[in-house]
């Protein structure tokens, strides 16, 4: 997926409530990973832009009610539309 706008790469841990490392570049996200051995999720996010507004802006996903228009459902919205791996014991998927 090409972004229209600039984006970093999010590193969360599994099962961790908030991210433990942002790098402008997924060279340098990959690096970090190898050398401290975290397991988790790398993900590629637009900046100044909520991963949900840019999956519509995008027609990733399409609102198909008012309950995909609350605080709830955007708060924890994410999109596999969106590049991203999973570190998970030696491996990439």
């Amino acid at each position: 997926m090409e972004y229209d706008v600039p984006t970093v790469w999010v590193f969360n841990g599994v099962r961790a409530q908030f991210p433990a490392a942002i790098f402008s570049t997924e060279e340098k996200a990959r690096e970090w990973i190898e050398r401290t051995g975290v397991r988790g999720t790398l993900t590629q996010y637009p900046l100044d832009e909520s991963a949900y507004d840019w999956a519509i802006r995008n027609e990733m996903f399409r609102v198909k009610g008012p309950q995909h228009q609350t605080g709830h459902f955007i708060q924890g919205f994410s999109s596999g539309a969106m590049p991203h791996y999973h570190f998970v014991d030696d491996e990439v998927e």
